[in-house]
């Protein structure tokens, strides 16, 4: 008897261990309630709260100073025989959804620096763990697509929150309920990780476990490899930030919009980047099969020229007086295109440098790059919203023309990896 033909959709996907689909589902739930806060927060606290763009900056970069720890923490539980992928997943959600609630009461600068310290590190102890899940449960031939798919799930999660959250703030205004609605995501994914995500992890018996942690980390921080890529990899994470909290902000207060030259509205603002997420999420896998035949750093040299394209739409958004929407609505799409095709390759360039028994740590200094470049962009993003209307718009031409820089990196990181494999 033949079995029933599947779908030809589910045979478009790639075919790949259910944990991977687990979790995403678990990604794709904590997506949506990242969703309601990640563009809408420094407008609240700028507009509402009160606070300075540049005060809201520094408390939005402060994350990246927990996040930090987080990451060094997760690299480290996740290669540990106690606690595990499973376990530091756990951790990463129940320390995020109390987070989520410290902001859902922030009134003041000090709170809102506490809150912030809080999500940092609930994300650093979740990224390098959950990398580590996806790379434990697939080949190399697959690891890129698994990727893709993860980050397909947080952008459809990330793609419906913003639209709800847009939806819910402008019938209500009542930005704090979209914190409430963070956190309960968090409990929710925390449900999904207990029930349903397996330990992945297989560690090496040795008695000196702590000489062999401490020895991954002295081996990844020799590598000549894995240091190089660690320099472009805070510069495209800076670039990423600055989507999240300095581009909004630019678009309802300094981009001139019809005859009241006034910036866009928030339900203006969800629409643009829920098409951003909704792009990204459309074009994830397409373009993580379309750029199988590149290297990796070659793949990172194309995301780079797109973003100087995106942030060159950017400042032509900021100084154009007419056809504004249409321009900011090119520029998300360029720079959803720039996300999509930096994500993928990166983790999968970082999980092929490291051995099994050192993916946890190796992820971990993959996802400190993000800490640093999150501490780096919000507070000069801020910085920049705080000068005058020509510093403001330059700026966005700067980003574009920096590109130059990761570019050279990465020309010499492919070099390298040449002679590595010869």
């Amino acid at each position: 008897m033949q079995s029933p033909r599947k779908p030809k959709f589910l045979l478009w996907l790639p075919q790949l261990n259910p944990q991977v689909w687990i979790l995403s589902f678990g990604r794709f739930l904590s997506g949506i309630g990242s969703g309601f806060t990640l563009f809408y927060a420094p407008i609240f606290f700028v507009n509402q709260v009160g606070l300075s763009a540049t005060s809201v900056g520094v408390a939005l970069g402060s994350a990246s100073i927990s996040g930090i720890l987080g990451r060094i923490l997760s690299g480290s539980f996740s290669d540990s025989q106690f606690w595990g992928r499973r376990r530091t997943l756990l951790l990463s959600a129940a320390v995020s959804a109390i987070a989520s609630f410290v902001l859902a009461t922030t009134s003041s600068f000090t709170t809102l620096v506490i809150g912030n310290l809080l999500a940092g590190l609930g994300q650093g102890l979740y990224w390098p763990a959950t990398e580590a899940v996806v790379a434990d449960v697939t080949s190399s031939e697959q690891r890129g697509e698994a990727y893709a798919i993860t980050r397909l799930s947080d952008n459809l999660g990330l793609g419906l929150g913003i639209v709800f959250g847009g939806v819910l703030i402008g019938t209500t205004n009542a930005y704090r309920a979209l914190f409430v609605i963070d956190a309960i995501s968090f409990v929710v994914f925390f449900g999904v990780i207990y029930i349903a995500i397996k330990e992945t992890y297989q560690p090496i018996k040795t008695s000196r476990k702590n000489t062999r942690l401490e020895n991954s980390w002295i081996t990844a921080l020799s590598d000549r490899r894995l240091l190089v890529y660690i320099l472009v990899n805070v510069i495209f994470t800076t670039y990423i930030s600055q989507l999240q909290s300095t581009l909004p902000l630019y678009f309802k207060n300094f981009v001139s919009v019809g005859e009241s030259h006034k910036g866009f509205t928030e339900t203006t603002i969800s629409v643009l980047f829920g098409w951003h997420i909704a792009l990204a999420i459309f074009c994830q896998l397409p373009v993580a099969r379309a750029l199988k035949r590149f290297s990796h750093p070659q793949i990172l040299t194309i995301s780079a020229l797109i973003w100087a394209v995106g942030f060159s739409l950017v400042w032509v958004t900021g100084v154009t007086l007419s056809g504004t929407i249409a321009w900011a609505t090119l520029a998300l799409g360029v720079l959803a295109i720039a996300i999509v095709t930096y994500t993928p390759s990166a983790s999968s360039l970082v999980t092929d440098l490291a051995s099994e028994s050192q993916r946890g740590v190796y992820l971990s200094i993959n996802s400190l790059c993000w800490a640093v470049g999150y501490f780096i962009g919000p507070p000069l993003g801020g910085w920049a919203l705080d000068q005058n209307h020509w510093v403001v718009t330059s700026f966005w031409l700067g980003l574009a023309l920096s590109v130059v820089i990761p570019i050279g990196i990465l020309q010499y990181l492919n070099r390298i990896l040449h002679i590595k494999k010869a």
